[in-house]
């Protein structure tokens, strides 16, 4: 299925959920309530697909992550969501500790997920993948001077990295990756050395980190990667131009291999329609759906077995990823948090 009929099936998803609020769906409709902190069309379009599949309509509520776990914890009882969506592993591990997953057994998807990637206690799975990179200048920065995430404490990059604010999810979970990896006394050296590294104080999304090396602000940025191919794939000249000044680099393929961070879903706890959530959660992994993650949003599909057009994201691909079960980017959050907060990282 090419994206162009991925947006059409989006567009007709549009009116079906205007036209039924999850809080008013009938009893005996065939029906799941979703509430997710994605914003992509994607999304829409396998909504869609799935609808017109299998004839479950998708009610969706949309809301920022925080938001939405706030939410839906306010609810209780009283809620009606049936699968709770969420991007990063920390925002997912919120959500468990909050208690609104509710335990599911996906030993079944072990053929199709790694096992990384599916929480150990069966609370949510991974269904799209997300590596957090370092970005370089092409005329100021030698292939080569980078390996690693820890190569970015070198003194050598002092005033030259772009990062954007410790506030930031992803941001958080790499910190806590390297805890999980480093201990809790290096990952805060390193947290340290990337504040004295800083070319500027933290600011805007991933994509001004790019622009900050197109402009000359800085020769280095810390990214995830489908920034920079939505930046590649952009119909805006402009970000076509920024992006054609940085290289985007995999770190630590000779060690721990590339951050890697997820969109995952579990079924909430007080699910109205259970089996209507579980089977929206595995059409998640089929061709389809894996095929709009890479083609739609240029997410990294968690099937290695499905083809799709992308040529900026296949280029990409393969690289060596750190194979770090994703929950514990939650279980170091909260470290995560205090180091950013010790070290001055606003």
């Amino acid at each position: 299925m090419k994206p162009v009929k991925f947006f059409a099936f989006a567009a007709s998803l549009a009116v079906a959920a205007c036209s039924q609020p999850a809080d008013e769906a009938s009893e005996t409709a065939q029906v799941v309530n979703v509430y997710s902190a994605r914003h992509y069309s994607s999304d829409a379009a396998i909504y869609a697909a799935f609808t017109e599949e299998t004839g479950i309509e998708v009610n969706l509520v949309s809301a920022n992550g925080d938001q939405l776990i706030e939410r839906v914890r306010a609810d209780g009882e009283r809620s009606p969501a049936d699968v709770i969506i969420t991007v990063d592993a920390a925002r997912l591990h919120r959500a468990e500790e909050a208690g609104l997953f509710a335990q599911t057994d996906f030993s079944d998807l072990t053929d199709t997920v790694p096992a990384n990637l599916i929480d150990p206690e069966g609370y949510w799975v991974s269904f799209a993948k997300r590596s957090r990179v370092i970005a370089w200048s092409n005329t100021r920065v030698q292939p080569g001077e980078i390996t690693s995430y820890e190569d970015l404490a070198d003194p050598q990059w002092q005033g030259r990295i772009c990062v954007r604010g410790s506030g930031n999810a992803y941001n958080q979970s790499l910190l806590a990756s390297l805890v999980a990896h480093l201990g809790e006394e290096s990952a805060e050296a390193w947290a340290q050395a990337i504040v004295d590294n800083m070319a500027r104080e933290p600011q805007g999304g991933d994509r001004t980190q790019i622009n900050g090396i197109a402009a000359g602000e800085c020769d280095v940025a810390i990214t995830n990667h489908y920034y920079y191919a939505m930046m590649v794939n952009s119909d805006d000249p402009a970000a076509q131009a920024a992006a054609a000044q940085v290289t985007l680099f995999f770190p630590n393929q000779d060690t721990t291999g590339a951050h890697i961070n997820v969109s995952g879903a579990g079924i909430a706890v007080n699910a109205p329609h259970p089996d209507n959530a579980r089977a929206l959660i595995d059409y998640f992994f089929s061709d389809t759906a894996q095929r709009a993650f890479a083609e739609m949003t240029n997410e990294i599909p968690v099937r290695t077995d499905v083809s799709w057009d992308n040529p900026t994201l296949a280029a990409m691909l393969p690289f060596n990823e750190d194979n770090l079960n994703v929950s514990e980017l939650g279980d170091h959050n909260e470290t995560a948090q205090r180091i950013v907060d010790q070290v001055g990282w606003q």
